[in-house]
């Protein structure tokens, strides 16, 4: 499913699509991920609800993903734009496709993390939490998770094409139940 915007910027859930080295690049120098290996990207990839956001010549600026049940609940991860397309809206952009995403409709529960991002998700309705105490976490520091090679670049690290979705785990969007809200991007 694929929405176009008047400039020519386009959000798509084709995990075929993906561009693995651009996702890879940003995300293992990003504040949350640092040192993240293409493997472990890869993988995420795969399990996860992905909206690419793309420029006019398709090369890829960006992404939105959802790790979800699609049925309760969902974690917001890895919403990036490329430094060099920010300041066109083109977070919003992907954020409302991805919110609007038909397997994310109907969830109790949306959650995220940021540091530097509070304004853009308040516009969609995410909080503080009201009760954190109740809340727990366990964190691994990604040294510890991905290690170092010999040359000092993460252990996992690699340039080998791997195809982020296969054609047979995609899920069918077109059948939806009566009544699941259908937003603007995903008709």
């Amino acid at each position: 499913m694929q929405q176009t915007r008047d400039d020519g910027f386009e959000v798509d859930d084709d995990g075929r699509r993906l561009q693995l080295d651009v996702v890879h690049d940003f995300l293992r120098q990003a504040y949350w991920s640092t040192g993240v290996p293409q493997d472990v990207v890869t993988r995420a990839l795969r399990n996860s609800l992905v909206i690419g956001l793309y420029a006019p010549d398709g090369s890829q600026v960006g992404m939105a993903r959802a790790v979800t049940d699609r049925a309760t609940f969902a974690w917001i991860a890895d919403v990036f734009v490329l430094p060099q397309y920010r300041g066109r809206g083109l977070g919003r952009f992907v954020v409302e496709a991805l919110l609007e995403h038909p397997d994310l409709a109907g969830l109790r529960r949306l959650m995220l993390a940021t540091a530097d991002a509070h304004e853009l998700y308040r516009r969609y309705g995410f909080e503080p939490l009201t009760e954190p105490e109740i809340y727990l976490a366990r964190l691994v520091p990604p040294a510890e998770l991905y290690g170092a090679n010999d040359e000092g670049a993460p252990t996992g690290a690699s340039n080998t094409a791997m195809p982020i979705l296969p054609t047979e785990h995609r899920q069918s969007h077109s059948a939806l139940p009566d009544g699941i809200r259908r937003g603007r991007f995903w008709r």
